[in-house]
């Protein structure tokens, strides 16, 4: 079990909903990922759009939980507009801020994401803020009253895994209390599973479920590697050696001459 702003949940995978082939597919990951969260961008389900009541309908008959997103917001009013207008369609306070700083790697804008952040908490929004992992943003983010960062851990789509793992793990020392949940550029199930070990608290992803050749076989992958990454981090990982540790003692052991 574990908790994000308030609410206690068992699943600690995230499934973001775009570019699924089809709504049947999506509805199936979910359901073998045992995601209790998707996440969606209103920017693909305009209020009152015949796909947009048909992607809600879908959401219900799952039964998960919406946090919605600001993704493709270049400034932060267009966040607070994107932010408002999810809050009146989904029923819900939960906000993923994405402010976009950089048109290559879409990294986020860190002074505009701050500035929103501010905003949104003013007005009554639960923020999960998507960060790079400069220390010093999360502090600012944290001061603010975000119970949530969310770090990536390399470019958005890019599926190269953990580009830096001593940042995300020097994150997980300095916000020892703060839900983290590592976001963008997992590729493979392994990749989540050393995100879990480093004890972030979940992970979330989208293209490399909804791309893959089998979406609901790859989604409950992730789910078990996201399970043995945490259950690793529980018990405690072995620390590496420089030199070599025999398994099977050596004093006792009976041979022949």
């Amino acid at each position: 079990m574990w908790i994000a702003a308030g609410v206690t949940m068992k699943s600690r995978l995230l499934l973001g909903t775009a570019r699924y082939p089809s709504p049947a597919i999506l509805a199936n990951a979910v359901v073998r990922a045992g995601a209790e969260v998707v996440t969606v961008s209103l920017r693909r389900d305009q209020a009152g759009a015949a796909t947009g009541r048909g992607f809600l309908e879908l959401i219900g008959e799952l039964g998960v939980r919406v946090l919605p997103n600001t993704a493709g917001c270049r400034t932060v009013k267009e966040a607070l507009l994107t932010a408002e207008l999810a809050r009146e369609l989904f029923g819900t306070s939960w906000i993923k801020l994405e402010v976009t700083g950089d048109e290559a790697t879409l990294q986020p804008d860190p002074f505009a994401t701050v500035e929103a952040a501010g905003a949104l908490i003013a007005r009554g929004f639960e923020v999960f803020p998507y960060v790079t992992t400069d220390l010093v943003l999360g502090e600012r983010l944290v001061a603010l009253g975000c119970r949530v960062l969310m770090p990536w851990a390399s470019p958005i789509g890019a599926g190269r895994g953990l580009a830096d793992p001593e940042a995300l793990r020097a994150m997980r020392r300095r916000f020892p209390e703060i839900t983290l949940i590592v976001d963008a550029g997992l590729g493979r199930p392994s990749h989540a599973t050393q995100a879990m070990e480093l004890g972030a608290d979940a992970v979330l992803l989208n293209t490399a479920v909804a791309l893959a050749d089998d979406p609901a076989t790859m989604a409950e992958a992730f789910a078990l590697a996201v399970r043995a990454g945490w259950l690793g981090h529980e018990a405690g990982l072995m620390v590496p050696r420089e030199v070599a540790s025999p398994s099977t003692p050596v004093l006792g052991v009976p041979f022949s001459t």
